[in-house]
């Protein structure tokens, strides 16, 4: 029976990792946590007054912009 010649390619190595670890801005959490209270209670206030107030929209975007807030959390 032949011998086997052995491994030809070289083996993967991970890139290094860097030392600095990423970390969210410190106002980040703080807006983002706002946005939903405020997009919470815009939305409750827009229907608890019979819709009276201008764009009950403001809500869901102030929302939205938390949410879009929350994929940057680290």
């Amino acid at each position: 029976m032949p011998k086997s010649r052995g491994r030809t390619k070289a083996v993967y190595t991970p890139p290094a990792r860097s030392a600095k670890s990423k970390v969210s801005p410190p106002w980040l959490v703080p807006t983002m946590v706002s946005c939903f209270l405020v997009g919470l209670a815009w939305i409750a206030v827009y229907y608890i007054t019979g819709q009276t107030l201008p764009i009950g929209a403001i809500g869901f975007a102030l929302i939205v912009t938390g949410l879009g807030l929350a994929t940057r959390w680290k």
